[in-house]
């Protein structure tokens, strides 16, 4: 289970014009923000930006300044192959450390979605040992028993964080990911083709 909210797209315009300081044609930039504020690429700066992504790293610096946020809620097993990505990339995450005790725990705090029926019921029972092992933490504080509960969690356990990227992370994630047997990564490649521009770009 994975779930991308809250995407919003920033610095377009600067991006774009930088892009044409190599060659000082800024007199051809033609993209402008329609009447809600949407950032609208004109013909000559996206045939522009398609050609410097095409030519590779060293020309395409300019996607390195348009920068996504966007709140992501993921099982543990998925966070840790996202970390892989640390260069040029940013995340805020709930805390499982400060706020794991807070709220009883439920079969929707995990991804469950690819389990057989049997695993399930076996985590079900995991669930319910979590919950009450939360019970007696907040009763008695005692931290081995708050131990039990982070030492216990299984990697299915959903984490929410805030990320911030930006296209070039994203461009390279994609090619790295986009067949990746988790599903995971197959729903985070669709989101990134759905980000605005960036389907010229990829092959």
């Amino acid at each position: 289970m994975i779930k991308l909210e809250r995407t919003d797209v920033m610095n377009f315009e600067n991006a774009i014009r930088g892009a044409r300081n190599p060659m000082n044609s800024w007199n051809r930039m033609d993209s402008f923000y329609d009447e809600n504020g949407n950032f609208i690429m004109g013909e000559n700066d996206r045939d522009l930006a398609k050609r410097l992504v095409k030519a590779g790293n060293d020309h395409r610096k300019f996607i390195r300044q348009i920068f996504v946020s966007v709140d992501i809620t993921a099982p543990l097993y998925w966070w840790k192959e996202y970390d892989t990505y640390k260069v040029g990339t940013v995340a805020n995450s709930t805390s499982t450390m400060h706020k794991i005790t807070s709220k009883p725990f439920s079969i929707d705090d995990f991804s469950c979605d690819r389990m057989n029926d049997d695993t399930v019921k076996q985590m079900e029972n995991v669930i319910a040992h979590l919950e009450k092992l939360r019970l007696e933490f907040l009763e008695t504080k005692d931290k081995t028993i708050w131990y039990s509960i982070i030492q216990f969690l299984p990697s299915s356990y959903n984490q929410m964080r805030t990320c911030t990227l930006n296209y070039e992370n994203i461009l390279n994630i994609y090619y790295a990911r986009k067949n990746h047997k988790l599903d995971e990564w197959h729903k985070f490649c669709d989101w990134i083709k759905d980000l605005p521009y960036i389907a010229d770009w990829i092959d």
